[in-house]
């Protein structure tokens, strides 16, 4: 059974494409989504029964997952503020550092060691800037640009989404 967090990031992937229907089977479980003009519709279904214990699994995972479609509609709101935030300090020399993907937004290549880049660090155009995670893929993003780290748009462990900004580099 897939984990509430990949439903998430596949009720993500679908919203943001122009799948309208997507269905999932995998070890005796079905995941059907739907998708109208205005929302994402998510059912999940045991295929066999297995045993008594696996209708108590589905009925826990049920709210998570009815409660998906309602988080995802406060996200966009928030994203938006943040990027009504960023041209305000926008440059002719400055350059965006965008997401290639969704996924999660990693400052260090892990958790107990130090961000890749900070604000105020020099970057050449190869130089790995962060990771986004996409289903359990690390990939590194690199700065494409020679230049100084002026503002890193994004916190360790936020979703991003496609083309969202995630540095903001003065080109030399």
């Amino acid at each position: 059974m897939l984990k509430i967090q990949e439903i998430r990031e596949i009720i993500k992937l679908i919203d943001q494409s122009n799948i309208d229907e997507f269905t999932y089977e995998n070890e005796g479980s079905k995941i059907n989504m739907k998708k109208n003009a205005a929302q994402t519709v998510v059912s999940t279904q045991q295929v066999a029964a297995p045993a008594l214990q696996a209708a108590p699994q589905q009925q826990t995972q049920a709210a998570p997952q009815a409660q998906a479609p309602v988080q995802q509609a406060d996200t966009p709101a928030a994203e938006a503020k943040q990027e009504t935030a960023a041209p305000k300090q926008e440059d002719a020399n400055l350059h965006k550092i965008t997401s290639p993907m969704v996924g999660t937004f990693y400052a260090s290549p892990s958790p107990d060691q130090a961000a890749y880049v900070q604000e105020g660090d020099k970057v050449g155009e190869n130089s790995v800037v962060c990771i986004v995670e996409a289903m359990k893929l690390f990939n590194e993003i690199e700065a494409e640009v020679k230049g100084e780290i002026v503002e890193v748009l994004v916190d360790n462990g936020q979703l991003v989404e496609y083309g969202q900004p995630l540095f903001l580099v003065k080109t030399v």
